[in-house]
Protein backbone atom coordinates (compact mmCIF):
# COMPACT_ATOMS: atom_id res chain seq x y z
CA UNK A 1 0.00 0.00 0.00
CA UNK A 2 1.23 3.48 -0.87
CA UNK A 3 -0.03 6.96 -0.09
CA UNK A 4 -1.34 7.28 -3.62
CA UNK A 5 -3.77 4.43 -2.94
CA UNK A 6 -5.19 6.40 -0.02
CA UNK A 7 -5.48 9.57 -2.11
CA UNK A 8 -7.21 7.65 -4.90
CA UNK A 9 -9.66 6.08 -2.47
CA UNK A 10 -10.46 9.41 -0.79
CA UNK A 11 -11.17 11.05 -4.16
CA UNK A 12 -13.58 8.29 -5.15
CA UNK A 13 -15.24 8.32 -1.73
CA UNK A 14 -15.78 12.08 -1.90
CA UNK A 15 -16.85 12.24 -5.54
CA UNK A 16 -18.91 9.02 -5.35
CA UNK A 17 -18.09 8.55 -9.01
CA UNK A 18 -15.04 7.02 -10.68
CA UNK A 19 -15.16 9.33 -13.70
CA UNK A 20 -15.25 12.54 -11.64
CA UNK A 21 -12.58 11.19 -9.28
CA UNK A 22 -10.33 10.37 -12.24
CA UNK A 23 -10.75 13.91 -13.58
CA UNK A 24 -9.92 15.34 -10.16
CA UNK A 25 -6.80 13.19 -10.01
CA UNK A 26 -5.81 13.97 -13.63
CA UNK A 27 -5.71 10.30 -14.59
CA UNK A 28 -7.70 7.84 -16.67
CA UNK A 29 -10.59 5.96 -15.09
CA UNK A 30 -9.45 2.34 -15.74
CA UNK A 31 -6.14 2.70 -13.86
CA UNK A 32 -8.02 4.37 -10.98
CA UNK A 33 -10.48 1.48 -10.75
CA UNK A 34 -7.55 -0.95 -10.82
CA UNK A 35 -5.75 0.86 -7.98
CA UNK A 36 -8.88 0.84 -5.79
CA UNK A 37 -9.34 -2.90 -6.37
CA UNK A 38 -5.69 -3.42 -5.40
CA UNK A 39 -6.34 -1.53 -2.16
CA UNK A 40 -9.41 -3.61 -1.38
CA UNK A 41 -7.52 -6.80 -2.13
CA UNK A 42 -4.69 -5.84 0.18
CA UNK A 43 -7.09 -4.95 3.01
CA UNK A 44 -9.23 -7.99 2.37
CA UNK A 45 -12.46 -5.96 2.57
CA UNK A 46 -14.83 -4.30 0.12
CA UNK A 47 -14.71 -0.54 0.60
CA UNK A 48 -17.09 0.52 -2.18
CA UNK A 49 -20.42 -0.56 -3.57
CA UNK A 50 -20.39 0.02 -7.30
CA UNK A 51 -23.34 0.54 -9.63
CA UNK A 52 -23.50 1.85 -13.17
CA UNK A 53 -24.60 5.27 -11.90
CA UNK A 54 -22.79 5.86 -8.63
CA UNK A 55 -20.36 4.60 -6.06
CA UNK A 56 -21.13 4.43 -2.35
CA UNK A 57 -19.14 3.45 0.71
CA UNK A 58 -19.67 0.18 2.45
CA UNK A 59 -19.77 0.15 6.24
CA UNK A 60 -16.08 -0.77 6.21
CA UNK A 61 -15.45 2.04 3.73
CA UNK A 62 -17.21 4.55 6.01
CA UNK A 63 -14.92 3.55 8.87
CA UNK A 64 -11.84 3.58 6.65
CA UNK A 65 -12.39 6.98 5.01
CA UNK A 66 -12.24 8.89 8.31
CA UNK A 67 -8.85 7.42 9.14
CA UNK A 68 -7.62 8.05 5.61
CA UNK A 69 -8.56 11.74 5.82
CA UNK A 70 -6.67 12.06 9.12
CA UNK A 71 -3.60 10.26 7.75
CA UNK A 72 -3.43 12.37 4.61
CA UNK A 73 -4.00 15.56 6.59
CA UNK A 74 -1.07 14.66 8.84
CA UNK A 75 1.11 13.82 5.84
CA UNK A 76 0.29 17.18 4.25
CA UNK A 77 0.86 19.02 7.53
CA UNK A 78 4.22 17.29 7.98
CA UNK A 79 5.30 18.37 4.50
CA UNK A 80 4.22 21.96 5.10
CA UNK A 81 6.07 22.03 8.42
CA UNK A 82 9.21 20.65 6.80
CA UNK A 83 8.99 23.42 4.20
CA UNK A 84 8.61 26.08 6.90
CA UNK A 85 11.56 24.72 8.86
CA UNK A 86 13.69 24.62 5.70
CA UNK A 87 12.69 28.23 4.99
CA UNK A 88 13.63 29.29 8.52
CA UNK A 89 10.11 30.42 9.42
CA UNK A 90 9.57 27.73 12.05
CA UNK A 91 11.81 26.32 14.75
CA UNK A 92 13.13 26.86 18.24
CA UNK A 93 15.92 29.30 19.16
CA UNK A 94 17.38 30.27 22.52
CA UNK A 95 19.10 33.66 22.67
CA UNK A 96 21.72 34.67 25.23
CA UNK A 97 22.37 38.36 25.75
CA UNK A 98 24.79 40.69 27.53
CA UNK A 99 23.17 43.06 29.98
CA UNK A 100 23.28 46.25 27.92
CA UNK A 101 21.74 44.60 24.86
CA UNK A 102 19.10 43.00 27.08
CA UNK A 103 17.59 46.44 27.59
CA UNK A 104 17.90 47.75 24.04
CA UNK A 105 18.29 45.35 21.14
CA UNK A 106 16.66 42.28 22.67
CA UNK A 107 13.13 43.74 23.11
CA UNK A 108 13.09 45.01 19.52
CA UNK A 109 14.40 41.66 18.30
CA UNK A 110 11.71 39.73 20.19
CA UNK A 111 8.97 41.94 18.73
CA UNK A 112 10.35 41.60 15.20
CA UNK A 113 10.55 37.80 15.45
CA UNK A 114 6.96 37.67 16.70
CA UNK A 115 5.82 39.79 13.75
CA UNK A 116 8.00 38.43 10.95
CA UNK A 117 8.75 34.86 12.08
CA UNK A 118 5.72 33.90 14.19
CA UNK A 119 6.49 30.21 13.78
CA UNK A 120 9.86 30.57 15.55
CA UNK A 121 9.67 29.88 19.27
CA UNK A 122 12.18 32.09 21.13
CA UNK A 123 13.74 31.44 24.51
CA UNK A 124 15.87 34.05 26.28
CA UNK A 125 18.69 34.18 28.78
CA UNK A 126 19.49 37.78 29.63
CA UNK A 127 22.29 39.39 31.65
CA UNK A 128 24.90 36.84 30.53
CA UNK A 129 28.59 37.71 30.62
CA UNK A 130 30.58 36.74 27.53
CA UNK A 131 32.40 33.66 28.92
CA UNK A 132 29.06 32.22 30.10
CA UNK A 133 27.56 32.88 26.66
CA UNK A 134 30.42 31.10 24.90
CA UNK A 135 30.10 28.08 27.20
CA UNK A 136 26.34 27.99 26.65
CA UNK A 137 26.79 28.21 22.87
CA UNK A 138 29.25 25.34 22.75
CA UNK A 139 27.07 23.24 25.06
CA UNK A 140 24.04 23.82 22.84
CA UNK A 141 22.17 25.61 25.63
CA UNK A 142 21.75 28.75 23.51
CA UNK A 143 21.76 29.11 19.73
CA UNK A 144 22.52 32.81 19.31
CA UNK A 145 24.51 35.18 21.51
CA UNK A 146 24.45 38.97 21.59
CA UNK A 147 27.87 39.62 23.07
CA UNK A 148 30.91 41.87 23.31
CA UNK A 149 34.05 40.72 21.44
CA UNK A 150 36.72 39.48 21.65
CA UNK A 151 35.87 35.78 21.69
CA UNK A 152 38.74 33.31 21.40
CA UNK A 153 36.67 30.11 21.12
CA UNK A 154 37.41 28.58 17.67
CA UNK A 155 33.97 26.98 17.43
CA UNK A 156 32.16 30.34 17.58
CA UNK A 157 31.48 32.50 14.53
CA UNK A 158 31.02 36.24 15.11
CA UNK A 159 29.31 38.88 13.02
CA UNK A 160 29.70 42.54 14.02
CA UNK A 161 26.48 44.43 14.72
CA UNK A 162 27.51 47.90 15.89
CA UNK A 163 29.79 49.90 18.20
CA UNK A 164 28.11 51.35 21.30
CA UNK A 165 29.35 54.59 22.77
CA UNK A 166 30.55 54.47 26.37
CA UNK A 167 28.89 56.79 28.86
CA UNK A 168 29.27 57.46 32.58
CA UNK A 169 26.60 56.57 35.13
CA UNK A 170 26.67 58.83 38.19
CA UNK A 171 24.52 59.25 41.31
CA UNK A 172 22.21 62.22 40.77
CA UNK A 173 23.79 64.08 43.67
CA UNK A 174 27.38 63.67 42.45
CA UNK A 175 29.08 66.96 41.49
CA UNK A 176 30.09 65.59 38.08
CA UNK A 177 26.42 64.96 37.26
CA UNK A 178 26.03 68.71 36.76
CA UNK A 179 28.35 68.63 33.74
CA UNK A 180 27.04 68.02 30.24
CA UNK A 181 30.01 65.87 29.22
CA UNK A 182 32.87 64.09 30.98
CA UNK A 183 36.41 63.19 30.04
CA UNK A 184 38.22 60.04 31.11
CA UNK A 185 40.57 61.95 33.48
CA UNK A 186 37.44 63.01 35.40
CA UNK A 187 37.19 59.40 36.57
CA UNK A 188 40.59 59.54 38.30
CA UNK A 189 40.06 59.00 42.01
CA UNK A 190 36.37 58.12 41.70
CA UNK A 191 35.02 54.95 43.29
CA UNK A 192 33.98 52.76 40.36
CA UNK A 193 31.50 49.92 40.06
CA UNK A 194 32.56 47.51 37.33
CA UNK A 195 31.69 44.08 36.00
CA UNK A 196 33.55 41.12 37.45
CA UNK A 197 37.21 40.75 36.50
CA UNK A 198 38.02 37.82 34.26
CA UNK A 199 34.42 37.35 33.19
CA UNK A 200 33.49 40.62 31.51
CA UNK A 201 34.74 42.39 28.40
CA UNK A 202 33.44 45.64 29.91
CA UNK A 203 35.69 45.21 32.96
CA UNK A 204 38.79 45.09 30.76
CA UNK A 205 37.55 47.99 28.62
CA UNK A 206 37.14 50.26 31.66
CA UNK A 207 40.53 49.34 33.10
CA UNK A 208 42.27 49.97 29.75
CA UNK A 209 40.42 53.23 29.20
CA UNK A 210 41.71 54.57 32.52
CA UNK A 211 45.26 53.33 31.94
CA UNK A 212 45.35 54.97 28.53
CA UNK A 213 44.51 58.24 30.30
CA UNK A 214 47.43 57.76 32.72
CA UNK A 215 45.80 56.42 35.89
CA UNK A 216 44.57 53.21 37.45
CA UNK A 217 40.85 52.69 37.89
CA UNK A 218 39.74 52.81 41.52
CA UNK A 219 37.49 49.74 41.59
CA UNK A 220 35.34 49.51 44.70
CA UNK A 221 32.67 47.01 43.68
CA UNK A 222 32.47 44.22 41.12
CA UNK A 223 29.12 42.80 39.95
CA UNK A 224 27.95 40.24 37.40
CA UNK A 225 24.74 41.92 36.20
CA UNK A 226 24.40 45.30 34.54
CA UNK A 227 21.14 45.99 36.37
CA UNK A 228 22.94 45.44 39.68
CA UNK A 229 25.75 47.74 38.57
CA UNK A 230 23.32 50.61 37.88
CA UNK A 231 21.51 49.93 41.14
CA UNK A 232 24.83 50.31 43.00
CA UNK A 233 25.31 53.67 41.29
CA UNK A 234 21.82 54.75 42.38
CA UNK A 235 22.77 53.74 45.93
CA UNK A 236 25.76 56.13 45.67
CA UNK A 237 28.28 53.30 45.98
CA UNK A 238 30.26 54.61 43.02
CA UNK A 239 30.20 55.67 39.37
CA UNK A 240 30.33 53.37 36.36
CA UNK A 241 31.30 53.38 32.70
CA UNK A 242 28.66 51.58 30.69
CA UNK A 243 27.54 51.16 27.06
CA UNK A 244 25.05 53.81 25.99
CA UNK A 245 22.01 51.44 25.78
CA UNK A 246 22.18 50.98 29.57
CA UNK A 247 20.69 54.47 29.94
CA UNK A 248 17.41 52.97 28.72
CA UNK A 249 17.03 51.24 32.08
CA UNK A 250 15.91 54.57 33.52
CA UNK A 251 16.85 53.72 37.11
CA UNK A 252 15.82 56.57 39.47
CA UNK A 253 18.75 58.31 41.12
CA UNK A 254 21.15 57.79 38.21
CA UNK A 255 22.38 60.44 35.77
CA UNK A 256 24.07 59.41 32.54
CA UNK A 257 26.66 61.65 30.88
CA UNK A 258 28.51 61.26 27.55
CA UNK A 259 32.19 60.38 27.73
CA UNK A 260 34.38 62.50 25.48
CA UNK A 261 37.24 60.21 24.52
CA UNK A 262 38.64 58.86 21.29
CA UNK A 263 37.79 55.21 20.95
CA UNK A 264 35.30 55.27 23.84
CA UNK A 265 33.15 52.64 22.17
CA UNK A 266 32.63 48.93 22.62
CA UNK A 267 31.64 46.45 19.93
CA UNK A 268 28.45 44.43 19.95
CA UNK A 269 28.34 41.26 17.87
CA UNK A 270 26.13 38.27 17.26
CA UNK A 271 27.73 34.89 17.88
CA UNK A 272 26.71 31.39 16.83
CA UNK A 273 28.27 27.95 16.56
CA UNK A 274 30.33 27.40 13.44
CA UNK A 275 28.54 24.13 12.68
CA UNK A 276 24.99 25.42 13.22
CA UNK A 277 23.30 25.63 9.82
CA UNK A 278 19.75 26.06 11.12
CA UNK A 279 17.62 28.05 8.63
CA UNK A 280 15.73 29.67 11.53
CA UNK A 281 19.04 30.81 13.01
CA UNK A 282 20.10 32.31 9.67
CA UNK A 283 16.81 34.24 9.46
CA UNK A 284 17.18 35.43 13.06
CA UNK A 285 20.74 36.65 12.47
CA UNK A 286 19.61 38.51 9.37
CA UNK A 287 16.84 40.13 11.41
CA UNK A 288 19.05 41.16 14.32
CA UNK A 289 21.64 42.63 11.96
CA UNK A 290 18.95 44.76 10.32
CA UNK A 291 17.64 45.95 13.69
CA UNK A 292 21.12 46.78 14.97
CA UNK A 293 21.93 48.76 11.82
CA UNK A 294 18.68 50.70 12.14
CA UNK A 295 19.28 51.41 15.83
CA UNK A 296 22.85 52.50 15.12
CA UNK A 297 21.72 54.87 12.37
CA UNK A 298 19.33 56.53 14.79
CA UNK A 299 21.98 57.35 17.38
Amino acid sequence: MELRHLRYFLAVAEEQHFGRAAQRLHMAQPPLSHQIRQLEAELGVRLLDRTTRRVSLTEAGEAYVGRVRAILAEVDAAGEQAQRVAAGTEGRLVVGCVGSATYSLLPAFARAVREELPGVDLGFRGEMLVPAQVRALMAGEIDLALLRPPVDEPGVRLSRLRADRLIVALPDAHPLAARKRLRVPDLDGLDLVVHAEGRSVMHDAVIELCRAAGFEARVRHEVTETSTLVTFVAAELGAAVVPEPVARLGVPGVTFRPLAARGARIELAVGMREDDDSPALARAVELVRRLAASDDAGR
